[in-house]
C-alpha cells in the first residue's frame, strides 16, 4: 500500500513539481494551498508524512504544526525558504522532524521523505518472526511500548514526535552508554553530522519538557558535560 503524503505548499508551481515527482516515486500525494485547507484535510484523512511550508496564507505553517502536534506524531518535514537558525529552531521546537531549505533537489527531498517514513514506521510494525522481541522497555516509571509507539510517564500517556521517541528508545536500549551529539544525530537522522547542534539541543529540551518532572534537573536524560547525554543514574 503506497504511503500517503499531505503536501502543504501555497506556490502552485512548486506544489505541482513536488506532487508529480513523489507520485512517480509511488506515493499518494494530497495537496493543500493554505493552512486552513491543510488543517481540514488532516482532520479528515490519515497521512504517513506531512510536507509543510511555513509561509502559508490564512493559517501559517508554525500554527498548523502546533495543531498537528496536539493530536498526532505523524512525521513532519518542513520545506521552507526561511533558512535562519531561529526558524529552524522554532520549527524543530514545535515538533517538526526535519527541515529542508528551498531550493532543494527532488533527489534530496525523496531521500528525506523515505528516511522520515522509515524511522516513523519501524517501531510500530510487528513481525511474526520476532515474537520474542520485548514489547516494552521500562526505566523507573517511564515505559515505551514499541508496538503501539506510545510512551507512559508516571502512568500518563505522553505524545512524542517520531524523533523524540527514537531518541528516548536509543537511551533506554543502551542504559549505561553515553552518546555524543554526533552519535545521536548519525543514529537518529541517519545523516552526516555537520556540527550544527541546534537539532539535538532542541529535541533533547522538548523531550525533557515532556517526560521530566523538573526539566531543569532531569532524572531520565542526563547531560554529561563535554561529552553528550546518557540515561539517568
Amino acid at each position: 500500500m503506497p504511503n500517503r503524503i499531505l503536501l502543504v505548499e501555497d506556490d502552485r508551481e512548486i506544489s505541482q513539481l513536488i506532487e508529480s515527482h513523489l507520485t512517480q516515486e509511488n506515493y499518494i500525494v494530497c495537496t493543500a494551498f493554505d493552512g486552513d485547507e491543510a488543517s481540514a484535510l488532516f482532520q479528515r484523512e490519515k497521512f504517513d508524512l506531512i510536507l509543510l511550508d511555513l509561509m502559508l496564507p490564512k493559517l501559517n505553517g508554525m500554527e498548523l504544526l502546533k495543531r498537528i502536534r496536539e493530536t498526532s506524531v505523524v512525521p513532519v518535514l518542513i520545506i521552507s525558504a526561511k533558512d535562519s537558525d531561529l526558524d529552524k529552531v522554532m520549527g524543530l521546537g514545535f515538533g517538526a522532524d526535519d527541515y529542508l531549505n528551498k531550493p532543494f533537489s527532488m533527489a534530496v527531498l525523496t531521500a528525506r521523505v523515505q528516511a522520515a517514513i522509515r524511522r516513523a514506521t519501524q517501531y510500530i510494525q510487528t513481525d511474526n518472526s520476532h515474537q520474542e522481541d520485548p514489547r516494552t522497555i521500562q526505566f523507573k516509571d517511564l515505559i515505551l511500548d514499541l508496538h503501539l509507539f506510545s510512551v507512559q510517564v508516571r502512568g500518563q500517556v505522553i505524545q512524542l514526535t517520531s524523533k523524540e521517541f527514537q531518541i528516548l528508545k536509543l537511551f533506554l536500549s543502551y542504559p549505561s552508554r553515553v552518546f555524543t551529539k554526533e552519535q545521536i544525530y548519525q543514529l537518529i537522522w541517519e545523516d552526516d553530522y555537520l556540527g550544527n547542534e541546534n537539532a539535538i539541543n532542541v529535541h533533547i529540551r522538548r523531550l525533557r519538557e515532556k517526560i521530566e518532572e523538573d526539566p531543569s534537573s532531569p532524572q531520565y536524560i542526563r547531560t554529561i558535560w563535554g561529552i553528550g547525554y546518557k540515561l539517568g543514574d
